[in-house]
């Protein structure tokens, strides 16, 4: 079949690099922006196969690093196509090391203490008014036999690259498809899926062994999540504004609600399940769909005013969303905002804004509930520049206020991540840096960076505790 290509994606690399405001970085590849002219070349580029590129195989082929901005599908995640990494060496001081370097401080360490589960399986609901993330410390018996290792997407090559936690090492790097955005543990916490948007492709990898499998070829996935009951993968198509409901295991489609949100992007449940709320990165705007209906039913913009801030492009820029720990309120980190605005979910009304840091991305709760790690890029302008003004700022959620911030030595661009699984950890993507960090989640001491490949994105630590798996990098239950 032919791909429904926007035009703005079929720029050649030496176009996005003139484009590129900081050119000593590798450039990001454009994201799918849709618009008007996509629909009326549809039928021309379907003729014009030269135009669209070959029709998709029923089996995904394997092939090249796929950096070609024309590309439609194509299986980069064969076992038998792995990337040798770079040797790994250790390195204190001095310039910035190769990829595979690492800086060591000390090491992580798996849950070990813990005693499994009697099963996994989400309840109908969640109890509301309680501590929705507290408990979250106990290894699910599915997970028993996966290695503790950390994988990490590049958005610009479309490779993972997997760490060693332990020696803070690069073990191995595998092609997973073009624009390689987030590693998303399954519902069931049995498998790992690359979803690369601009590769149209999922590449299951299996956490017993951390190998790649065939590529499964899924239009346009940004983002993955899954519902809490665990009845469907909901697909983010960031690029073509829709959301698109699938079989958790097949990713057969079921159905898709086309939206008007422009740059869809992160999303979290309610506490019961019946619906979700989700962020419109370049509109500035958030929607909540009813999951019964599967309909937008309500839709809110964010008023740069009350931060005092001045967006860089005329809006705001929301980003990951993520549900208060009483089931109440979303918690929506904000690029342009530089801080974290709070929904009221019941009346889908902002009721707060708390600044955090520049360029404010992602949200991850400790494993007993108490704090919110908001995760600041340390740059509001999309594609750089390198070593900005990263940090994480903790907020204590029982005040809903700042507690401290702990900025990355020497700069940085910290991004999406996860904690390790016995919580004293967080790791994190440095998407402009090119290197990951791991942090002291007591003291927020820089435990380790390590070199990786050119633009981090989503990375997760595995396994994780918890009875089950919400998607995008770890949303644990």
């Amino acid at each position: 079949m032919c791909v429904r290509r926007d035009p703005a994606r079929s720029l050649r690399w030496s176009e996005v690099l003139s484009r590129n405001p900081y050119p000593h970085q590798v450039p990001v590849p454009v994201r799918r922006l849709p618009n008007i002219a996509t629909a009326l070349t549809v039928s021309i580029g379907c003729l014009a196969v030269a135009a669209c590129g070959a029709a998709a195989p029923p089996s995904v082929q394997a092939g090249p690093a796929d950096t070609s901005p024309t590309t439609s599908v194509r299986n980069p995640s064969s076992p038998a196509n792995p990337i040798n990494p770079t040797t790994p060496t250790t390195s204190i001081v001095g310039p910035p090391p190769a990829v595979g370097t690492t800086v060591i401080l000390g090491p992580a360490r798996p849950l070990t203490d813990a005693p499994p589960t009697a099963g996994i399986g989400p309840p109908a609901s969640e109890n509301r008014g309680a501590n929705l993330y507290q408990g979250i410390t106990t290894a699910n018996p599915v997970t028993a036999a996966h290695r503790f290792l950390v994988y990490v997407p590049h958005e610009a090559d479309g490779t993972t690259m997997v760490i060693d936690p332990t020696t803070m090492k690069v073990i191995d790097t595998f092609r997973t498809g073009a624009e390689s955005h987030h590693v998303v543990p399954s519902w069931d916490m049995s498998t790992l899926y690359v979803a690369a948007s601009r590769g149209d492709l999922l590449t299951p990898i299996d956490p017993v062994t951390g190998k790649p499998g065939a590529g499964i070829p899924v239009e346009d996935p940004y983002n993955l999540y899954f519902l809490p009951d665990g009845s469907a993968a909901v697909v983010v198509e960031e690029g073509n504004q829709k959301l698109t409901f699938r079989d958790p295991k097949t990713f057969a489609h079921r159905s898709t609600l086309q939206t008007t949100c422009n740059g869809i992007n992160h999303l979290d449940f309610s506490a019961d399940g019946s619906y979700l709320v989700a962020s419109c990165e370049f509109e500035g705007t958030m929607v909540k769909v009813d999951l019964v209906t599967r309909t937008v039913v309500e839709e809110i913009t964010l008023d740069m005013g009350v931060t005092g801030k001045t967006a860089r492009n005329g809006h705001a820029q929301p980003q990951d969303v993520r549900l208060s720990p009483d089931g109440n309120r979303f918690f929506v980190a904000d690029l342009q905002a530089a801080g974290v605005w709070i929904i009221d979910g019941a009346t889908f009304r902002v009721t707060g804004f708390l600044p955090t840091g520049v360029g404010a991305h992602g949200i991850y709760p400790n494993r007993e509930g108490t704090k919110f790690f908001v995760i600041n890029r340390g740059t509001n302008i999309v594609g750089g520049p390198p070593r900005g003004q990263g940090s994480v700022t903790v907020l204590d959620m029982a005040t809903e206020k700042v507690e401290t911030t702990w900025p990355i030595p020497g700069g940085g661009s910290p991004d999406m991540g996860n904690l390790s699984p016995d919580g004293t950890q967080l790791w994190l993507g440095g998407r402009y840096d090119n290197e990951v960090y791991a942090l002291d989640t007591r003291n927020g001491t820089l435990i380790g960076r390590v070199r990786v490949g050119s633009h981090p994105h989503g990375l997760t630590v595995w396994p994780q505790p918890g009875r089950y798996s919400m998607g995008h990098t770890g949303n644990m239950r």
